[in-house]
């Protein structure tokens, strides 16, 4: 076989393994997650942690910047060349395919947190009502906690960078009831594409060529924390979205800080308003009326602040992103985010938030 040949059939070949392996979520989670993935992530945080900047977004921009030269220089010869010139792409794609799934993305296929935790994942229409009474009562006291007046929302008073140091707190309080939740070699940043992020509608992502965990720092500061410990749980080594929402709402509750369990009840209350209103379950007047004002004042300041950076792009990337989640086994794509209501209303069942 000729040299050439050799990535785009690699190319094919990883795409073949991955639909076998798939099938095998409990050798991908021996091996692979509790294996080699680990010991990878501790050394890409261990060597970029500490760098202040985002390196990842900086090989972004140097990679399009790439592939942006490359398609210009070769742009005139592109029909005289077009064989070679697709076998260079199919290359190229077949050698970042294979970092992608080796560095982090073979956690996509890992063993379902549900499994894991031996947690249900299907609940009643009661079900779901009744923890949302249960959430409203905890997020209600919660902010009168931190603003002593149920009329006033709640300002995190911390820098993001002290919110990134103190996100490990929640964690290792976690760790201590569940071991397979530990966090080491802290690397959290802030996205240098935080613009671009807010215009696409979202609030960070993980980087899985450098392990950092990049978080949008334009978001209104009240969901902040949760946000991050949703990208650390993506670091730990869970690529599904709904997984990474219910860890992320554990180191939450689990945090010292009344702003950290604020950030989580807050937000997945909206999550459980979402799901009755989509659902038709109950008329949702009289079970907003139970929430305080400052809290609704909170659902407000992050609708306005999402109104304010809505253009087409954030709908085009944001079906790009849908199908690209469903094609890494999150069959729900988007919708993904709001499933962990699934995991949550099962888990807190027969315990108290």
């Amino acid at each position: 076989m000729k040299s050439k040949y050799i990535l785009p059939f690699f190319l094919l070949f990883q795409i073949l393994f991955l639909q076998i392996i798939a099938y095998f979520p409990s050798i991908v989670e021996r091996f692979y997650s509790n294996g080699i993935y680990p010991k990878i992530a501790l050394f890409s945080r261990f060597i970029l942690g500490k760098i202040p900047f985002s390196v990842g977004d900086c090989f972004y921009t140097i990679l399009i910047i790439f592939i942006i030269r490359w398609f210009f220089k070769n742009k005139k010869t592109w029909k005289a060349n077009w064989r070679n010139n697709i076998l260079s792409i199919s290359g190229f794609a077949a050698f970042f395919y294979f970092l992608f799934h080796f560095l982090w993305a073979f956690n996509y296929l890992r063993q379902p947190l549900s499994e894991k935790m031996n947690i249900k994942k299907e609940y009643s229409d009661n079900d779901l009502l009744l923890f949302t009474q249960k959430l409203i009562i905890k997020t209600n006291a919660i902010q009168f906690q931190i603003t002593k007046n149920q009329n006033v929302k709640v300002v995190n008073p911390y820098p993001q960078k002290q919110l990134f140091k103190m996100s490990e707190v929640g964690y290792d309080n976690l760790k201590k009831e569940y071991s397979f939740f530990e966090y080491k070699n802290p690397s959290i940043k802030k996205s240098l594409f935080s613009l671009p992020l807010t215009y696409m509608g979202f609030g960070g992502y993980l980087n899985p060529f450098t392990n950092e965990a990049q978080v949008n720092d334009k978001l209104p500061m009240y969901g902040f924390p949760m946000v991050v410990c949703h990208e650390m749980a993506h670091q730990m080594g869970y690529g599904s979205e709904s997984e990474c929402n219910f860890i992320g709402f554990l180191a939450c509750i689990k945090n010292d800080d009344l702003n950290f369990q604020y950030s989580a009840y807050a937000m997945t209350l909206r999550y459980c308003l979402n799901a009755i209103e989509e659902q038709n379950l109950a008329n949702l007047k009289p079970i907003i009326a139970q929430i305080n004002p400052g809290i609704l004042a909170n659902f407000k300041e992050s609708e306005t602040f999402w109104e304010n950076y809505e253009t087409p792009i954030e709908t085009g990337f944001k079906l790009f992103y849908d199908n690209y989640l469903k094609m890494n086994q999150q069959k729900d794509g988007l919708d993904s985010y709001s499933k962990f209501l699934d995991l949550l209303i099962n888990f807190y069942k027969e315990k108290q938030l």
